[in-house]
């Protein structure tokens, strides 16, 4: 799942559509994406031998989400039907029922990081962050350090509005795993929340340079090169992982977001005061497209 979709405005991974701002497009892309299973299950991999990898189409995920149902039925609480289960539903999007499960797996192994781990995401991808922030806060330890755990724990403070102490987790995660392009991604679109778009920018353009970054972390490069007003630039990125026409939709989409609210005209004003410059006009982007400055509606 991106954060864009073919024909415009796309859902965010926890399932809500995205409305108002630019800015609240960088948020959704920060959310943990457990159902994201065209892409991984990004921040939200459990690791270990616990955990299986999910299938690719509709159909198979389906039939396995049946399957460890069924034993999670069989054996509610049980540690490796409630994660499998559990990862499932996310993909599925069906996020309150995914951290359901992984509550009842907590219930009964309360002290198992593992278990954790997967419910503080599960929490996450549902929309409870300050319960799953204190759920993640207990899912590893100094002595036993978990990146992906930390890099969730970053989304959830974003989200949250806590930008230094999320980039805090990002770094202590890439302590973990140097140049993990997830993580960057993350970190990279933490920044763009605090209007250091340049600093964003070449973050997540060294996450993508990694041969293990996704569709997703080229959409967030594709997202903050078009709050810089490079929409030529981020089309290109869009074009490496579908047709031109849909790269054109999604950054198109984000363009009218741009459009709808004050977040260009506040980036300009920003990098216009740092380099003692004049801020940009409304009226042109650096691509030389018209760009319109309105107020949100509500």
């Amino acid at each position: 799942m991106s954060i864009f979709s073919a024909t415009g405005i796309g859902r965010i991974s926890s399932g809500r559509w995205v409305r108002g701002t630019a800015f609240a497009l960088l948020a959704g892309a920060l959310a943990p994406l457990g159902g994201c299973r065209d892409m991984g299950d990004v921040t939200g991999s459990i690791g270990g031998s616990n955990s299986q990898a999910l299938p690719t189409s509709d159909e198979d995920l389906r039939a396995y989400a049946d399957t460890w149902g069924k034993r999670y039925d069989a054996n509610p609480g049980d540690k490796v039907a409630s994660i499998n289960y559990s990862k499932a539903l996310r993909a599925l999007t069906r996020f309150p029922q995914a951290a359901a499960v992984m509550q009842a797996a907590a219930v009964k192994l309360p002290n198992d990081m593992e278990v954790l781990g997967a419910y503080g995401k599960a929490l996450a991808d549902a929309g409870q962050l300050q319960q799953a922030a204190d759920v993640l806060s207990r899912s590893y330890t100094q002595e036993r350090p978990n990146w992906s755990n930390m890099s969730v724990q970053g989304s959830v403070a974003d989200q949250l509005g806590d930008h230094t102490q999320a980039q805090e987790y990002y770094r202590s995660a890439l302590k973990i795993a140097p140049g993990e392009p997830n993580v960057l991604s993350n970190l990279g679109l933490s920044y763009a929340l605090t209007k250091q778009l340049p600093l964003a920018e070449q973050v997540l353009r060294q996450a993508v340079e990694n041969p293990r970054a996704d569709a997703r972390v080229r959409d967030n490069l594709a997202l903050v090169l078009s709050l810089q007003g490079k929409f030529s630039e981020a089309e290109q990125v869009e074009r490496q992982d579908r047709s031109a026409e849909a790269a054109t939709a999604n950054v198109a989409a984000i363009r009218q977001m741009i459009a709808q609210s004050n977040s260009w005209r506040d980036i300009q004003t920003l990098e216009a005061k740092k380099k003692g410059a004049k801020p940009a006009s409304n009226k042109a982007t650096p691509d030389k497209a018209p760009l319109v400055i309105n107020h949100p509606a509500g």
